[in-house]
């Protein structure tokens, strides 16, 4: 399985990597992943196997910041692992990605799947699009984790290939064990990199909108945005700086908090942190973007995204339904959503991938 990005940073595609690895490995199946890495990471004692691909550096991509190798060196490292492994498979994430991943697919000839985790293309992706619209045929499969994510993809390959939609998967049960996080009074969280298209902006100027009668508001992460955004808001008895919080801490946080909010504008093709919210039995309030609308289903409040007045008016309503339990945080509704959390569970997402891998691995190479 190989990652572009690296796993020194934290990311979503990341996250999946290594999760979707843990996951197959525990279920018997013998897993190694080659990505970028600073010295010293690995994936822990019951981890996969780490090849590492050197360092990473930051280049700019949609909207964000992207840790990839594009060293010959790591392309080689890359090339010579999957060479010599004695694979049956090769997984590919985000293959357009310039690198190892994007090598691998022109040079490497055993059975591939590639997922396609990226909602919107830019100038930069569309070009890449082209350049390897040739060397997309030689996968065997072709996954994307929603509908937004499979109609980029489609949009810069242009070849009419088929997708299938394998969504990206939570761990139900860290969460599910979490000791709730205590609160005082109504309690909401944002999780996220603190860049403009995460909306962190329009969040907290709507809960300053709302004074003291707003909910408390815990901010997790960092970025970009993170110095200017603590100047203009204050940390106070209404708002709270978590900074970078581990994996035990964030469950905790999401479990304690009444709504998780994703004010995002724009870019995301998915929602891991909405379906983890709503499997530690917590409301959410997300941007009516399309990538978020999938996931919530029905199971979430969406707002118009960027809109600091309707993001206001929501936050005020989860403040009432949290003090009274009702609406979202009514028990019922809760847990109607965990439920529906519950089938991207980790578990449940590697066995779709273990179908996938089976038949390609069945037939003829490209």
């Amino acid at each position: 399985m190989l990652c572009p990005y690296s796993l020194s940073a934290p990311g979503g595609v990341q996250g999946q990597v290594t999760g979707l690895a843990a996951a197959l490995r525990h279920d018997g199946h013998d897993v190694v992943v080659l990505a970028p890495a600073d010295e010293g990471t690995d994936l822990g004692p019951d981890g996969p196997d780490l090849v590492r691909l050197g360092r990473a550096i930051a280049v700019p991509a949609n909207g964000s910041v992207a840790p990839v190798a594009l060293s010959p060196g790591a392309v080689r490292t890359a090339l010579d692992a999957v060479r010599g492994g004695g694979f049956e498979v090769l997984h590919l994430h985000e293959p357009l990605v310039p690198g190892p991943g994007l090598a691998c697919l022109v040079r490497c000839s055993l059975p591939m799947v590639g997922t396609f985790h990226r909602a919107g293309a830019g100038p930069g992706y569309r070009a890449l699009g082209r350049v390897a619209r040739g060397a997309a045929q030689r996968l065997a499969a072709r996954c994307a984790v929603s509908e937004e994510a499979a109609a980029t993809a489609a949009s810069v390959l242009g070849d009419g290939a088929p997708y299938e939609i394998v969504g990206n998967g939570i761990d139900t049960r860290r969460l599910l064990a979490a000791t709730p996080w205590p609160t005082e009074g109504p309690t909401v969280l944002f999780v996220g990199r603190h860049e403009p298209r995460k909306g962190l902006s329009v969040l907290l100027a709507a809960a300053a909108a709302l004074g003291p009668d707003g909910p408390t508001l815990w901010v997790a992460g960092e970025g970009p945005d993170t110095e200017r955004l603590r100047r203009r808001h204050p940390a106070g008895p209404r708002l709270a700086w978590l900074g970078r919080v581990g994996d035990d801490a964030l469950a905790a946080r999401l479990a304690g908090a009444h709504a998780l909010c994703a004010p995002s504008v724009g870019g995301e093709s998915f929602g891991v942190v909405l379906l983890e919210a709503m499997a530690a039995r917590t409301a959410v309030v997300a941007s009516d973007i399309p990538g978020y609308a999938a996931v919530v289903d029905g199971h979430g409040v969406l707002v118009p995204a960027g809109d600091v007045g309707a993001w206001a008016t929501a936050l005020a309503s989860v403040t009432a339904d949290a003090a009274a339990a009702t609406g979202r945080c009514a028990p019922a509704a809760l847990d109607a959503a965990a439920a529906h959390a519950a089938r991207w569970s980790m578990p449940r997402v590697a066995a779709r991938y273990v179908e996938v891998y089976r038949r390609v691995a069945r037939s003829p190479g490209p």
